[in-house]
């Protein structure tokens, strides 16, 4: 009994060109090409919708605690307040608060690092970097150039590369 599907044998089989014409054969070959053009693209479109979803769960990982470190900032900002205010006559007598207010100010500094919070802290000399700084005022202070840094009021602070908030800095006008 013989196989229904038993390959044939090569010389069975009429050739193709007999049942195709040339412009069949072409139309073929054109609409070959269109789908695999659109599957490259297709797989191309789908690789780069990973990629971009990978990139975007990175930067959520990294920046999605942006609102939160923003609003933890002026926490700290009241916690340094706290302890430059203590007049040094009272450093004594409140060693105990001054130690607590102390030990939140650097239990909070270690979450922020821990979570890739990094201050910016200019000095008094330094010039002025409109990339990390914000100038809130211009004054000619003598001995000074033109740029540099005379007042720090308020630290800066990047969340990993990125600005959370820049340093709020006063900067000398004197020509140099």
């Amino acid at each position: 009994m013989a196989q229904d599907n038993a390959a044939p044998e090569t010389g069975d089989l009429p050739e193709l060109e007999e049942f195709i014409t040339d412009g069949e054969l072409e139309a073929l070959k054109a609409e070959r090409d269109e789908y695999r053009d659109k599957f490259m693209r297709a797989l191309a479109d789908a690789e780069n919708a990973r990629k971009r979803a990978d990139r975007d769960r990175r930067e959520a990982e990294m920046y999605g605690s942006t609102r939160l470190a923003r609003d933890l900032l002026p926490v700290y900002d009241n916690l340094s307040r706290a302890l430059a205010a203590i007049p040094d006559d009272s450093r004594a007598a409140s060693a105990a608060l001054i130690e607590g207010v102390e030990l939140t100010l650097r239990e909070l500094t270690k979450v922020m690092d821990k979570h890739g919070v990094k201050a910016i802290s200019p000095a008094i000399g330094d010039m002025f970097n409109p990339q990390e700084h914000e100038a809130m005022f211009e004054a000619p202070v003598p001995g000074t150039k033109a740029g540099q840094i005379i007042q720090v009021m308020t630290q800066g602070f990047l969340l990993h590369d990125r600005l959370l908030r820049p340093a709020q800095v006063g900067v000398s006008s004197t020509p140099g």
